[in-house]
């Protein structure tokens, strides 16, 4: 498999190399230049299928002969050895849970695939590698833990302070050795540009040997279609085709369902679940595409101004605003209207979302009410535990707290704290 530059400047790379370049030199995101098919066939047997079948079909033809066969089962298997259940809410509506990896966050399996291609591929390289990524939130533990004493493989996690939560930010401050965690005093957005400006500095990356482990990154984004295809295998309405709502930020997972739909995939409808920071909803009501300045909300993950993988939802359709309408709705959801869902969803089911699931569930409970007689599942993409703040005192409970978080909560946090200056952040990174 061949790889290209969305900006159309950059030679075709290999997987490897676009692993490990994370960006192309053009500054553009790299994109599969052919999208596999899957057969019927295929489909009519996934019950019968093993998870790790599932996913090593979907994911070898994008690695192609990069990672050999069974070095490339051994990444799967080790990427989603945990549980991905699909969870009845109501008659019409489902769970698909992503929270049950080592950090408790949908970040998990692309994070764990990345690390586990990287550190194959640096095994092979004579230069360290820096990971230089920034968080909104989820992706910094999930990376953290991905690659935490990975030989070969430094790791720089740029988050925005007083903007993640506590355990969020546990998750990513307290493991130390390989990890560093750079608290910005910013936005994501900020955080986000800085990354994008380190990778665009061809002073810089020819001292520093950098990649990405944010969704831009191929690895990355790519396995985040194992959730899709679990999901279908686990869909027992065969006769009526599931609408899949996703809580979206930087769209790099509902692009991967939307790959794996074109792959293939049976799905009905896709829809894109956003807080305020909406660009993508009023970009399908209105056909204007207007990046505004991210704003803080309680489903923090999801606070992207500027989203990095739309360009690839675009590729996917040719920028063909029409075709893209057809396959994606796009809904917005306030924070009263978050906490009024996680109090209701908790209430009424006895089923307890984290707040970007109740983004979620919102978003999808409005889609069924306009179709009435179809059938839904959102992603719920954290524990609700990571933001215990914002659930407990709406639903006046306390949120039980998983071992894996009480043995991080007594850490102590260790961050640099940087202005949201790129300069000081390349002085950083030539000094370490």
């Amino acid at each position: 498999m061949k790889y290209y530059s969305l900006n159309n400047q950059s030679p075709e790379v290999s997987f490897k190399e676009a692993t490990i370049k994370g960006q192309a030199p053009d500054k553009g995101l790299y994109f599969p230049k052919s999208l596999p098919k899957l057969d019927k066939n295929w489909f009519d047997d996934i019950a019968g299928k093993t998870n790790e079948e599932i996913a090593f079909d979907v994911i070898q033809p994008y690695a192609g002969e990069d990672i050999p066969e069974a070095d490339l089962r051994r990444i799967v298997k080790e990427t989603i050895d945990f549980p991905i259940p699909l969870v009845k809410v109501t008659d019409n509506i489902y769970s698909l849970e992503l929270f049950h990896g080592p950090t408790l966050a949908f970040k998990d399996v692309g994070a764990r695939f990345m690390s586990r291609c990287l550190g194959y591929f640096a095994k092979k390289e004579s230069e360290k590698v820096t990971v230089l990524v920034a968080t909104s939130g989820d992706t910094g533990g999930a990376v953290a833990n991905g690659f935490y004493d990975v030989d070969g493989v430094d790791v720089v996690i740029l988050y925005p302070s007083g903007k993640v939560s506590s355990v969020q930010e546990k998750q990513l401050t307290t493991l130390g050795k390989n990890i560093t965690a750079i608290e910005v005093k910013g936005t994501f957005d900020d955080c986000q540009q800085m990354v994008k400006q380190a990778f665009a500095d061809t002073s810089l990356t020819s001292e520093k040997f950098l990649t990405s482990a944010n969704s831009i990154n191929v690895a990355r984004w790519l396995p985040q279609q194992f959730y899709y295809f679990f999901a279908y295998k686990q869909w027992q309405q065969k006769d009526a085709l599931p609408v899949i709502c996703v809580p979206s930020g930087n769209f790099g997972n509902i692009c991967a369902g939307m790959l794996a739909h074109i792959s293939g995939l049976p799905v009905q409808h896709f829809i894109a679940a956003c807080n305020a920071n909406n660009v993508v909803p009023r970009f399908l009501d209105n056909g204007n595409y207007e990046v505004r300045p991210a704003v803080a909300t309680l489903s923090n993950a999801m606070d992207v101004g500027n989203p990095s993988n739309f360009v690839r939802v675009l590729e996917l359709f040719n920028n063909n605003f029409i075709s893209l309408k057809k396959i994606l709705s796009g809904y917005t959801i306030t924070d009263e209207e978050t906490k009024a869902t996680l109090k209701q969803v908790k209430k009424e089911t006895g089923y307890l979302p984290d707040p970007h699931g109740a983004v979620g569930y919102l978003a999808l409970q409005r889609y069924l009410e306009e179709h009435p007689g179809e059938k839904g599942i959102f992603l719920e993409t954290a524990h609700p535990v990571k933001f215990y703040d914002v659930v407990e005192p709406v639903i006046n409970e306390t949120v039980p707290i998983p071992d894996a978080i009480q043995q991080i909560l007594p850490l102590k946090k260790h961050s640099v704290v940087m202005d949201a200056e790129y300069g000081l952040l390349r002085e950083y990174l030539l000094k370490n």
